[in-house]
């Protein structure tokens, strides 16, 4: 009998039964004035005066007055340097113990993110909210005896003039519970090894001697570690070697263009949790079955702002213009897509995250990521997010039967004119026209803005299917292998150019 299992079932389920229902909006108020109590006395909070903000008769109208937009090199170039420099309480009380290193998708110079003890705490606190939520999901007791199988950067973090920088989920596992490593796999050695290929490699090796309950990690490099895993062990699925596995935790990425390739590596259902861990902070969880949404974590340490995604917005360079409208939790509204703003307790302050979100359940405070906003593709007017872009290479797999885990594509001049130039990583070996037809006729009939410029500057579509492995290999160069890595899914003509020289030189035999 699962007596262990029935006790910390036991103890989600009592604490579920005595929570009361949140509210969303009071907690992110109370969040805001926290945070600017908290860093009145620091250099940023002293110029923007915080002490006035928390004095003015509405708090969030003022924050919002008083202090523009930042993204990260405006931040970085007039505040966070300082703090990289050694220098105290300049966004955020005291000094920073880690760095976040994050190259993002966007290139190979590594931003650098402070992380605070209270962000480490923070993070910590989600993960313990995000573990009570799973009594909603009526696993059975046993399942909270296995081991979870966390894939991330690795937790060697490196030292440089009193700080440690690292990726976020290697900082974030560095720094787990103590009672909470009994169930951790791989492990304190084999999760220190800088190397992934060699680090799954040790995995494969040990994986039979596990009892994974649970896996953790973004998409595309859990599926690359599956399949070693059963390459390793001559297995048709993975389920031959962890029967119990039944959980997978999604992060960083939208888990729908992996669905049917990770499918296709199980041997029965297992249950998708979406989880969004940025290296800012772990913003949002899906809390409850029957929905691939999230729930923000309002009430633990970061203050959500939003800005319509709308074109006039949003510069060439993704960042968006300082007279953009802004909105708190109070005043979106469901099914828009919004610019996602936060301010946090390793010192963000209306900080420009990059990602796009829209909500499916406003009381709730649940959402969905729908894109980037670098990668918003509106060269010739398509005005096509990365959702669509999404729901786009979902339709060719379920109409054309194929497995497409991996893609890019590029509004590129040719000749004749503009296209959209697509990359689909799949090994399979149909007519691209025949795709690209059923692409382009599924965007038409999807985007009246993609209609529009069909009838315009957009030429058409151009498809071309290389082996997965080719994306893999160009983050490889470009960045490292595992961890917060993902492929950009638009790139400019210059990157693309690249991008299409690089492919030259793997598929040359």
């Amino acid at each position: 009998m699962a007596i262990l299992g029935n006790i910390i079932k036991g103890v989600i389920e009592v604490k579920d039964a005595f929570t009361t229902e949140p509210d969303p909006v009071a907690e992110q108020r109370e969040v805001l004035r926290e945070l600017l109590h908290t860093a009145r006395d620091t250099a940023f909070g002293q110029h923007y005066n915080f002490e006035k903000i928390l004095q003015s008769k509405d708090m969030t109208k003022a924050f919002a007055e008083t202090i523009p937009f930042y993204d990260y090199n405006t931040l970085y170039e007039r505040w966070w340097q300082r703090q990289l420099d050694g220098e105290p309480d300049i966004t955020w009380p005291g000094k920073s113990t880690y760095f976040a290193l994050s190259s993002g998708t966007t290139g190979k110079t590594s931003k650098r993110i402070p992380v605070t003890d209270n962000m480490i705490e923070a993070i910590r606190q989600a993960g313990i909210k995000q573990v009570f939520s799973l009594s909603n999901f009526e696993f059975p007791a046993d399942f909270f005896e296995k081991e979870i199988l966390m894939l991330g950067s690795s937790t060697d973090l490196q030292e440089k003039e009193g700080r440690l920088e690292g990726e976020i989920s290697g900082i974030s596992a560095s720094n787990i519970p103590f009672w909470f490593r009994k169930y951790y796999k791989p492990g304190e050695e084999i999760a220190a090894i800088d190397d992934w290929d060699k680090r799954v490699a040790r995995i494969a090796e040990k994986a039979a001697e596990w009892d994974i309950g649970a896996l953790s990690g973004i998409p595309s490099w859990i599926e690359l570690m599956l399949e070693k895993v059963i390459e390793k062990h001559k297995l048709n699925h993975i389920h031959e070697i962890w029967p119990n596995l039944q959980v997978y935790t999604s992060g960083g990425v939208a888990f729908g263009p992996y669905e049917k390739s990770f499918r296709a590596l199980m041997g029965k259902p297992v249950t998708v949790i979406d989880t969004y861990l940025a290296s800012e902070g772990f913003i949002a969880f899906q809390s409850r079955p029957g929905t691939n949404a999230m729930k923000l974590i309002t009430d633990n340490g970061i203050y959500f702002e939003f800005v319509p995604f709308e074109p006039e917005y949003i510069l060439q360079d993704g960042s968006i213009t300082q007279d953009a409208p802004c909105l708190d939790l109070s005043e979106v509204e469901e099914g828009k897509d919004y610019v996602l703003i936060i301010s946090t307790v390793s010192g963000a302050w209306r900080y420009l995250i990059g990602d796009t979100i829209a909500f499916t359940d406003r009381e709730r405070a649940e959402i969905i990521i729908t894109g980037r906003t670098k990668f918003f593709l509106n060269t010739v007017g398509s005005q096509l997010s990365v959702n669509k872009l999404d729901d786009a290479l979902k339709h060719l797999e379920e109409t054309l039967e194929l497995k497409i885990p991996e893609y890019t594509l590029c509004a590129k001049r040719y000749p004749d004119g503009f296209y959209h130039s697509w990359y689909l990583g799949t090994s399979t070996s149909m007519d691209p026209g025949r795709i690209a037809k059923e692409l382009d006729d599924y965007l038409k009939e999807a985007n009246k803005n993609y209609r529009v410029a069909r009838s315009k500057a957009l030429e058409g579509v151009k498809v071309h299917c290389i082996d997965p492995s080719v994306f893999y290999e160009w983050n490889a160069r470009n960045k490292k292998k595992g961890g917060q890595v993902k492929m950009e899914r638009v790139m400019g003509e210059e990157k693309f150019e690249d991008w299409e020289n690089f492919v030259k030189t793997e598929i040359t035999p």
